[in-house]
């Protein structure tokens, strides 16, 4: 996929995470290997928001985490700011984790239940040198308090002592404590109410307008995405099979499957609901342990054809920025 390399904070050739599945505890030996992400190109801009959606499963967060390093790929480039990611050690990464961050979807799980708040959130400002003492760290981090929305007298509370909004909000100061350029968010907003959800997506928002942050954004939730990205790519079995400006996506999407998740949106309208066409994608998403060879939707697609079931598509432009993965566009 070819974008305009110039101005991309990523950039992702050929990017392939397999995890091994190991059978035997004495004589161990690998039975069969987990296609998680499967040759994945994609350009990022510096300050847009890509939005990344698809079934559970997909690789949606392998991805997320392959970006960050926190899952190492099992081949492909990962380059940051020009900066070959892959070919870094632990040591070598080190500077460069204060410019990648990640806001994860348990909010809960991600803060350390023998950490006030307060100490979460300094901790990476000591860690990098952002804050040479603790009282400094503290000092920042009731700004940072402020900034998302919080009263800084609760920075020594505990984390069970807050709502799960709440608990997020405290996981975004963190990754931001940081001053990073990157932000990965897997699906932040999908264990909290839908009230609280469109506070915390609005909070996105401005944080990345106010620090001129990029985010790759991971979420189920399509008004959501709509509602945050500047582009969206579609993840099936391992890999991108549309990415589109999400106005174009959503008025015009090309693939089987995005058409598929679109029409599963209800529409507020009643007589506009009753009036649209449902695409049902047939059977269940195959295991990623044997994926179909071909393109991996055609076991499910109705609009499959003998090419479908033999030669894997590639990703191709076939308007200004918006690319698909398709037999029916070749």
């Amino acid at each position: 996929m070819a974008e305009q390399a110039s101005d991309s904070l990523i950039s992702l050739r050929a990017l392939t995470v397999h995890f091994p599945v190991i059978s035997g505890v004495l004589r161990r030996r690998q039975i069969a290997t987990v296609h998680a992400v499967d040759g994945v190109d994609l350009d990022i801009r510096r300050g847009e928001t890509i939005g990344l959606v698809g079934e559970s499963g997909c690789g949606k967060s392998t991805l997320g985490r392959a970006i960050l390093q926190l899952v190492r790929p099992t081949a492909g480039e990962v380059r940051f700011d020009g900066i070959e990611l892959t070919a870094l050690n632990d040591d070598e990464l080190r500077p460069l984790r204060r410019r990648m961050q990640m806001v994860f979807q348990d909010p809960f799980g991600s803060l350390n239940p023998r950490m006030t708040v307060g100490e979460a959130v300094a901790e990476p400002m000591l860690v990098h040198g952002l804050a040479k003492t603790t009282k400094e760290g503290r000092e920042k981090t009731a700004e940072l308090f402020r900034v998302i929305g919080l009263n800084p007298e609760m920075l020594d509370r505990y984390p069970h002592e807050f709502s799960g909004g709440q608990r997020q909000r405290i996981g975004i100061a963190r990754s931001i404590a940081a001053r990073p350029d990157f932000i990965v968010c897997d699906e932040p907003v999908s264990a909290l109410d839908v009230s609280i959800q469109a506070q915390i997506v609005n909070l996105f928002e401005a944080l990345r307008d106010q620090l001129g942050l990029t985010y790759v954004f991971i979420a189920h939730d399509l008004a959501v995405i709509r509602h945050l990205s500047d582009r969206i790519a579609v993840m099936y079995l391992g890999r991108i099979v549309e990415i589109a400006p999400k106005l174009a996506l959503y008025a015009s999407p090309l693939h089987p499957y995005t058409q598929a998740l679109l029409s599963a949106v209800p529409v507020p309208d009643r007589a506009v609901e009753a009036k649209r066409q449902r695409l049902v994608l047939q059977g269940e998403v195959p295991s990623p342990l044997n994926p179909p060879k071909g393109c991996r939707l055609h076991p499910r697609c109705a609009k499959a054809f003998a090419l479908c079931s033999a030669v894997e598509p590639v990703l191709q432009q076939k308007e200004d920025g918006h690319w698909v993965a398709c037999h029916l566009y070749d």
